[in-house]
Parts: structure tokens; C-alpha cells; sequence
């Protein structure tokens, strides 16, 4: 049975780490991309409401506890946070469910356990992390400090809500910055799950606060002079205003965008295995994934069973309730999204490219803003539906002749966030990963590891996630000259 999320109200904003009244009136109204129905409503949080929010991150940073911890003393919150979370992974799964659209079966993991792994395995990086060196100068012995760089403005996305905010708020707090995280109108309410977590585990006053709010108050918040630091997970557009507005400041920015990323399917590939492992990762949160791997790449000489292999499993998805245990493909966040993703069926279509299975509104959802999950076929890769995001249900399917070729398209691209290769020998899918200008890239799998760097190249972002390289984002470099012939006592 389908369990129903009831309306969930919140009055109040967490600002420094404490439950406070807003300053405006504004409220967001949280609707089921299911049922069209409010299912929320949590109050909007004005440029007031932001500049109390910095300026208690401000304060805590310059003058509070928290980046004067010992490191032990931070992990041991931040380890409570990861430990909450996990006890409640099951709602906040549900709640992200009923908010994005995304499966529950797959929330679970995606949305939820994923997210607690994140902090699980900043804490690992946290131990290791070189914060200072020693090193033999020129002109004399060297000590190189990595310091916490301040305040961190952390903007996130709906589409996977508690995993781009840990991947913010995790590695910045353990670094000893103190930070504003907005969040998306879309999906405010699994927000107040992470409030309630954080005002639980023991964080000073004025550490984090958490704020739901439009793009406009968004730029506020980037552009406030108190704000060191923006790390920003969203469209190349939003990504490129975002730098613009911090750039005034010349805040610094770590910008994780958008992919049109490129599965391709070397000649000699195991194709049960190719479809098994391309198509949960085609699909994923409904196509709302920057990851996703919109374009497969098939050989001319296998593309006929290729086609009607990806045709056959994309057409069986199970399309339906998100709350629903056994459906595998949700509805779009909005009907924005659902028009988005339709009009671009229909300009495939117009670019001359076959739709091989989907195209229209499942004729079983009498309402929400469900798409059916579509596979174009004889796609070239210069039609707009294989060079453009539209993060929805669409896959292309483009044909190549050689090795060569594949590697050319795959990287015929403004975007290089991620992508994959199938075949049966290893070393040659190692060859074509080193080949491909991307930034995270699968051998015979997909996968995106919280202990290696994950972002983009091109337009697909600046700077990096995860591992010690993500980790080094929050942090300022000092060196310190030492009198020659110094040695510690």
C-alpha cells in the first residue's frame, strides 16, 4: 500500500542554530508533482532573514568556538549528525519522495543512505587531511597552513536535496567554516528534518542556519560582502549568475552544473550487462540527474539490437506513484519540467531523430507531471535533444563507426561531468576513460565515490566534491617563513 504524506507545516526559519520567527510574510507552498495537491508549507526567508543568517555565521566564525576546536571535538558533532541521519533515512527518503517525484525504491539510497555517506566519508578525509606541512624553502624552512576560509554560502538544488547539501555542509563544518545553506522552494521540508538534527547534535550558535527561499534571495545571499565562500550545485545558467554576483566580492566559488553525459558501448560489450547497468543511471530521478547518462553510444555494427535491447527496458519501467515501493520512474519536479521535457519530444522529432519508445503522458496518470520514459533513436549528435540538458525522461541513442569516433562524440560536448564505457576488456575501456575530457568516468559500471573528486570539466563547473580535493576547497593556503636553521622542539 502507498503511504500518503500528510500537509507538513513549519513556521519558523533555523537561523544560528536556533528556530526564530521570519521577518517577512512570504510563504512557500510545497505541491505533490502526484497529485497536484499542497502537501507543505514552510515560510519564504526574506534578504532580512539572510543577512541575520550571515551575520550570525560571521559572528561564529571570527569570534565563536567552532573553528577553534580541536579537530576530535568537531568530529564528534559531525559524527552525531551522520548518526541521526541514518536513524532517519527512512523519512527522509519519503519526504524527498513526495516532494522531487523521485521513486521511493530508489530514494532510499539515492536520496538518503547516499547522503549520510557523504558525511560518513568527509569524516574520513577530515582524519588524513594534511592541515599543515613543513617544507624546505629556497630561501629557508617553510610552514604551509591550510586554514578554514570563513563563511560558506552553500546553494543546492531539488533534485537530490540532502546529498549536494551534504556535500557542502559536511566537509565545510569539519574544516571549521560556519555556513548559510539555502535550499530550494521545491523541497524545503526534508530541510527541517536536517534542522532538527543539527540543533540536536551539539553545533555552537550561529554555526549553520538553514534557509528556503527563491533564486532572487539566492543572490542576496552570494553576494553578501560576510560571505567568503559559495558552493553552488544547479543549472549552467544559475551557475554562471552565481559567479557573475560572487565575483563582485571576488568571493570564491565552487560551481558543481550540468552534464549531457556519454555511456558508450565499445563493439565487444556484454549487452544484458550494458542495459542492466545504463539504464538506472539513464533514468535516474526521473532523468533530473546532472550524472545521467542521456546520450548511449552504440556501434553501427550492434546498433539494431542495441536500439531495441535499451527499448525493451526503457518501455518497462514501471511508471506511477513515487510513494509507490514498486514504481521505478516518478514525475517531474514541476510542470515546468514536464512541459520542458515535452517540448523537447517534439523538437526531436522535428530534428528528424525516431522516438524508438515514450513520447507522450503515461495514458495511466490522469494527473501529475509525468513523462514517459523516451528513447530516441537515429539521433546525431549536433541535434539540439543530444546537446542540450533537459534533465527529463530523454535518452538519445547515437550511432558511431570506430573507437575513434565514439570518443569524438562523447567529448563533442559543452558539458564533461561524467560518463561511462562497456566492454569486455578492461584495459581498453581504461584507454577510452583516459581519452574522454570528463571528470568522473565508469569502467563496465557507474559510480560516483565520496573519496575521490567529483565535478566538471567545461561547462559543466569549477573546482571539486568529495575526497581531499573537495575538502581543499575550504580552505585558505598560508605560508609562514621560519628563521633559518629553525627546528621544532
Amino acid at each position: 500500500m502507498t503511504e500518503r504524506t500528510e500537509l507538513v507545516e513549519h513556521g519558523q526559519l533555523f537561523i544560528g542554530g536556533e528556530f526564530t520567527d521570519p521577518l517577512g510574510t512570504g510563504v512557500i507552498e510545497v505541491i505533490s508533482p502526484h497529485t497536484e495537491q499542497v502537501i507543505g508549507r514552510v515560510p519564504h526567508a526574506s534578504e532580512g532573514d539572510v543577512d541575520r543568517a550571515v551575520a550570525a555565521a560571521r559572528r561564529a566564525f571570527d569570534e565563536g568556538p567552532w573553528p577553534r576546536m580541536g579537530l576530535d571535538e568537531r568530529i564528534a558533532v559531525i559524527t552525531r549528525i551522520k548518526d541521526a541521519f541514518a536513524v532517519r533515512h527512512e523519512e527522509f527518503a519519503r519526504l524527498i519522495s513526495a516532494q522531487n517525484g523521485t521513486p521511493y525504491s530508489a530514494s532510499v539510497m539515492v536520496q538518503a543512505l547516499a547522503a549520510m555517506m557523504v558525511w560518513d566519508s568527509a569524516i574520513t578525509v577530515a582524519r588524513d587531511f594534511p592541515y599543515e606541512e613543513r617544507r624546505d624553502g629556497v630561501l629557508g624552512p617553510l610552514l604551509v597552513r591550510r586554514e578554514p576560509v570563513g563563511v560558506v554560502a552553500a546553494v543546492v538544488p531539488w533534485n537530490v536535496p540532502q546529498f549536494t547539501a551534504a556535500a557542502k555542509l559536511a566537509p565545510a563544518l569539519l574544516a571549521g567554516c560556519t555556513a548559510v545553506l539555502k535550499v530550494s522552494p521545491e523541497t524545503p521540508l526534508d530541510a527541517y528534518l536536517l534542522a532538527e538534527i543539527a540543533a540536536e547534535a551539539g553545533l555552537p550558535p550561529g554555526v549553520l542556519s538553514i534557509l528556503p527561499a527563491d533564486r532572487e534571495v539566492s543572490e542576496h545571499l552570494v553576494g553578501h560582502r560576510d560571505v567568503d565562500k559559495v558552493s553552488f550545485t544547479g543549472s549552467v545558467a544559475a551557475g554562471r549568475r552565481v559567479m557573475e554576483v560572487a565575483s563582485r566580492n571576488l568571493t570564491r566559488v565552487t560551481l558543481e552544473l550540468g552534464g549531457k553525459s556519454a555511456a558508450v558501448i565499445l563493439p565487444d560489450a556484454d549487452l544484458e550487462a550494458a542495459v542492466a547497468g545504463i539504464v538506472p543511471f539513464a533514468w535516474m530521478i526521473n532523468g533530473q540527474a546532472c550524472v545521467a547518462q542521456t546520450r548511449i553510444l552504440a556501434p553501427n555494427s550492434r546498433y539494431g539490437e542495441i536500439a531495441e535491447a535499451f527499448a525493451a527496458a526503457a518501455g518497462a519501467l514501471r511508471v506511477g506513484d513515487p510513494l509507490d515501493p514498486s514504481t521505478e520512474l516518478g514525475p517531474l519536479v514541476a510542470r515546468r519540467q514536464q512541459q520542458r521535457s515535452l517540448d523537447y519530444i517534439a523538437l526531436g522529432q522535428e530534428e528528424g531523430a525516431k522516438i524508438l519508445t515514450g513520447g507522450n503522458r503515461p495514458a495511466a496518470q490522469e494527473r501529475g507531471w509525468y513523462v514517459e520514459p523516451t528513447l530516441f533513436g537515429s539521433v546525431d549528435n549536433s541535434m539540439r535533444i543530444a546537446r542540450e540538458e533537459i534533465f527529463g525522461p530523454v535518452i538519445c541513442l547515437i550511432p558511431y563507426e570506430d573507437e575513434d569516433e565514439a570518443v569524438r562524440i562523447a567529448d563533442d560536448s559543452p558539458y564533461g561531468l561524467s560518463g561511462s564505457v562497456w566492454t569486455a576488456d578492461t584495459e581498453r575501456g581504461i584507454d577510452v576513460a583516459r581519452r574522454v575530457r570528463t571528470g568522473t568516468y565508469s569502467v563496465n559500471t557507474f559510480s560516483l565515490d565520496m573519496l575521490g573528486p567529483f565535478g566538471g570539466y567545461k561547462n559543466s563547473g569549477l573546482g571539486r566534491e568529495f575526497g581531499p580535493e573537495g575538502y581543499g576547497e575550504f580552505f585558505e593556503h598560508k605560508m609562514i617563513h621560519l628563521p633559518a636553521g629553525y627546528r621544532e622542539a
